[in-house]
């Protein structure tokens, strides 16, 4: 015979002890994905765990919120630790969570970025502190896995463009719990007893976060930051970031991207240094030209020989001004020539005699003053005329 009908108060009432009483359900933790976050006003907070098949109501006291480290996001997968507990007037169970902890990644990424606000406030990213790369390095050290990828990417690489510097693989654990100190070892033996070395590259190929955690140790960057040595950080691929890129001086997307950087193509020196070698050589051949010019104008036989020439240039010369000269002067005394019997011409038609001479005669007194109009001549008066063939005295016996 079954047993006497209860109330539904009661049931839940019975459930509720039941489930306090298991000693799994009284303290599980549970793994899911957040969903339908609500922070309520009195501190509480109401959520749903799901993952691919189901979910569970969860409740969190505002008195446990106050313990938890990370802000609780939507989508956020965590671990959930609590008990099982039902809400009796509403007739369903929730997990009523004590603590918190972000699963996988999202815990890793947490980590990430405390440890990256740290270190920053503290200036081991600070620009000021990087060292520059040398310009031309004859010893690279590689620290990484000495059976990974990376390590035969950089060193194929670094030959097919540099045949002049040396190679130093150190070769390290680049995943695991004991991964971190054997980088920081690694870089801090190179600092100490490898004065050779001018350039360090450390790092990995691509991985998930967990695989290149190591990275992202503080012993790493401690490491990274005290090398006097240029360090350049290849962890994984592009879109990856480390601590070890920020606290780098340097930081390539990929291993055969620090492997570029490190050092110069030989080949483009050679090329460059080829084209100052031909550029020097042409200056010198010009010099040389140059000076043996002058050094042959010092010979005393070439000397004599441009002394002659200039000797007969400069009688050439003298020869054309010469002959020029008498050529003006002879133009000169034609001209002058003409102008004076010109000017004899005019003075000859200008003399009295020539004008006597043409039927004229001159009439002057007995003190010889020209008598040019009648009225000057007085009855009796002695004149003398003077015609172009001689003269003969006068006296006037008429006036008109």
């Amino acid at each position: 015979m079954g047993l006497k009908p209860i109330r539904v108060g009661q049931l839940n009432n019975y459930i509720g002890r039941v489930l306090k009483t298991d000693p799994i359900l009284a303290n599980v933790s549970v793994i899911g994905e957040i969903s339908n976050l609500k922070f309520h006003s009195s501190g509480h907070v109401y959520f749903s765990l799901k993952d691919e098949s189901s979910k569970i109501n969860c409740f969190l006291a505002a008195s446990n919120l106050e313990r938890i480290t990370c802000p609780l996001e939507e989508g956020m997968e965590i671990v959930a630790s609590g008990y099982i507990s039902v809400y009796e007037r509403g007739g369903y169970y929730s997990l009523n969570i004590r603590d918190i902890e972000v699963n996988g990644e999202g815990q890793l990424a947490v980590q990430f970025e405390k440890l990256k606000a740290k270190l920053e406030k503290e200036g081991l990213f600070s620009a000021e502190h990087k060292k520059t790369l040398p310009d031309f390095p004859s010893k690279v050290a590689v620290v990484t896995s000495e059976t990974g990828a990376a390590v035969r990417d950089i060193i194929r690489t670094i030959k097919n463009k540099n045949d002049y510097v040396d190679i130093l693989v150190y070769p390290v654990l680049v995943q695991g719990p004991a991964a971190a100190g054997d980088i920081a070892a690694a870089l801090r033996d190179l600092n100490e007893n490898y004065s050779d070395v001018d350039v360090i590259i450390t790092g990995r190929g691509g991985g998930s976060m967990e695989e290149l955690w190591a990275f992202n140790e503080e012993v790493v960057a401690r490491s990274i930051f005290d090398s006097v040595i240029p360090v350049i950080s290849a962890v994984g691929h592009e879109t990856d970031f480390t601590i070890s890129d920020f606290t780098a001086d340097f930081r390539a997307a990929t291993p055969t991207a620090a492997a570029e950087m490190a050092v110069p193509d030989t080949r483009e020196l050679r090329e460059y240094l080829s084209g100052i070698k031909e550029s020097l050589a042409e200056s010198l051949m010009q010099a040389v030209e140059i000076r043996r010019n002058r050094l042959a104008a010092l010979d005393p036989n070439a000397f004599a020989k441009g002394i002659s020439t200039r000797i007969a240039y400069e009688q050439m010369n003298a020869d054309r001004i010469i002959e020029s000269m008498g050529e003006s002067l002879a133009s000169r005394i034609s001209s002058g020539r003409e102008r004076i019997e010109l000017l004899k011409a005019l003075l000859d038609a200008s003399d009295p005699k020539s004008i006597l001479s043409r039927g004229y005669s001159v009439v002057t007194d007995e003190d010889g003053h020209i008598i040019s109009r009648a009225e000057e001549l007085k009855i009796g008066q002695n004149v003398n005329i003077e015609t172009g063939s001689g003269s003969a005295g006068a006296e006037i016996t008429r006036v008109n």
